[in-house]
């Protein structure tokens, strides 16, 4: 298990160091992401709506 606290706390680290030297680009990432989930989204919602 102390190896999975690791792992955690060290992605946790990344992110942050990540976000603090480069915000654009982790900006720029969490838009591709949301992006990405609301067109997954719309998807979900015009398979759903063509069943019903």
């Amino acid at each position: 298990m102390p190896a999975k606290k690791y792992f955690t706390w060290a992605a946790v680290a990344f992110v942050a160091f990540y976000v603090f030297s480069q915000p654009e680009g982790a900006a720029k990432s969490v838009y591709t992401a949301a992006d990405g989930l609301a067109s997954a989204a719309g998807s979900l919602a015009t398979f759903v709506n063509a069943i019903a």
